[in-house]
């Protein structure tokens, strides 16, 4: 009896897909004949723009701070890899919605005094005013939470990414004479990129949902302005329905455009 094959067809239909953008489509088609659900449409797509603001600058942050977590991990220096593995342990360990409260209401009014320490001979020659808490905003300390959050998972990410390039290249890098700097860039990270994409994607999608935890810091993203529209009307149920929506076109759109970026250099390099 021949053994089944393991082999997957190379090009399967992705009925996922066609299922998911017929419901979006009904979706999108059941909001514009009801007056109601355009309503609710209209007033929770105002927070698109805070929200997508919220995940595109904390990701950016997250992965340039992530990134030099990574290099301390793999450094030579004993202290730095300790630094790093002890930072990257205790955020792991501290759940996000906890570290948006601590950062907003204990970290930024420790930044503050610490601040105004350190300035303290500007301030009194009258170079610059004393910083209140009150002068940073909410929106900036839920980015920062984000930023500290996920820069230790991100780290981690580019850490298994940067020992994914074979060693023997390294060392050919440098009989060739190439600084620390040129390896990483030139011969380093161009290969480790096409293994920390899919998780980095993932990572980025997470934090497209894992922003609306900003909303109960009063930030007006998508779920703060649904919150307050169904807490006003009574419509939760239409509310909190769009509210999805917006999440799902969202990330499923995202993750649709990082698949197709990781085919696109999977092709380049002949994989």
């Amino acid at each position: 009896m021949a053994a089944p094959s393991s082999s997957t067809p190379k090009s399967e239909f992705p009925w996922w897909l066609a299922t998911a953008l017929a419901m979006a489509l009904a979706a999108a088609l059941a909001i514009a004949a009801s007056d109601l659900y355009a309503e609710v449409f209209a007033t929770v797509a105002k927070g698109i723009g805070i929200t997508v603001f919220v995940t595109v600058v904390a990701f950016a942050l997250a992965s340039a701070f992530g990134l030099g977590i990574a290099l301390m991990a793999l450094s030579g220096s004993q202290w730095l890899r300790q630094i790093a593995r002890f930072y990257v342990e205790i955020i792991r360990g501290v759940p996000i919605l906890v570290l948006l409260f601590w950062i907003a209401f204990a970290g930024a009014p420790a930044f503050v005094a610490a601040w105004n320490a350190l300035t303290a001979p500007l301030q009194s020659a009258g170079f610059m005013g004393e910083l209140l808490v009150r002068d940073v905003s909410l929106l900036w300390r839920a980015i920062m939470a984000l930023t500290i959050g996920y820069s230790a998972f991100i780290s981690e990410v580019f850490r298994a990414g940067i020992q994914s390039v074979e060693k023997g290249q390294i060392e050919a890098a440098k009989a060739l004479g190439l600084t620390r700097v040129q390896r990483f860039r030139l011969i380093v990270f161009p290969q480790a990129i096409r293994t920390i994409l899919p998780p980095l994607g993932n990572d980025f999608v997470a934090m497209v949902k894992d922003s609306s935890l900003v909303s109960v810091l009063g930030v007006a993203d998508i779920t703060q302005i649904g919150k307050v529209y169904a807490a006003g009307s009574f419509r939760f149920f239409e509310t909190y329905s769009i509210v999805a929506y917006i999440y799902l076109i969202l990330t499923v759109g995202l993750s649709l455009a990082l698949r197709a970026l990781e085919q696109r250099l999977r092709r380049q390099h002949g994989e």
